[in-house]
């Protein structure tokens, strides 16, 4: 199982009390999926005041490079709406404007509100993940987020932990897209 800092890492699956339903349910069938997951992906409890990138690298002395943001994105090409979740580096801001916009072939991307993110990804602000989005929604991931060797540190779902995913098993959560170039250098 992967660690990273001085957080108290333990198996996901075996703490359910630390996920969003819809995270929880999507990582038991990745799991069946995916042998990998039970053993490779990690939970620790944090506190919830610190569930922001910077905060949490901040107080736990964690290397930004490991944390991976995921941002909620939608547009429409006429009445038809399309969303995306992009999973980008800390260290870098996803290209909506140009990349994502073009992935959704949409005329403009945007992010969706708060209220709005929270409310249909059944996702704590502040915790939102790429695992367990709704049916339909893209799930974009960085290439850089998901080196060999690296490690993916991110939502949970609800704002009072983090998952630990090896960047390799990432790449393989049913229905995400690597794409190159996704995260930009700010």
């Amino acid at each position: 199982m992967p660690t990273l800092g001085g957080l108290a890492w333990a198996p996901a699956l075996d703490h359910p009390e630390l996920l969003a339903t819809p995270t929880a349910a999507v990582l038991r069938a990745w799991a069946e999926a995916e042998p990998r997951v039970a053993a490779e992906v990690a939970v620790a409890e944090i506190d919830p005041d610190h569930a922001d990138t910077a905060t949490l690298n901040e107080v736990h002395q964690l290397p930004p490079s490991a944390s991976a943001n995921c941002v909620l994105v939608g547009g429409r090409r006429g009445e038809a709406e399309k969303i995306a979740a992009c999973v980008v580096r800390a260290t870098t801001t996803a290209d909506v404007n140009r990349l994502v916009r073009k992935l959704l072939d949409v005329r403009k991307a945007s992010f969706l509100p708060m209220d709005r993110a929270t409310a249909e990804s059944g996702m704590e602000y502040g915790g939102i993940t790429p695992v367990g989005l709704p049916q339909g929604w893209r799930v974009l991931l960085d290439s850089r987020v998901v080196e060999p060797g690296s490690l993916a540190l991110m939502g949970s779902g609800v704002r009072r932990s983090k998952l630990l995913v090896p960047g390799d098993l990432l790449a393989t959560l049913p229905g995400a897209e690597v794409v190159e170039g996704l995260g930009i250098e700010r």
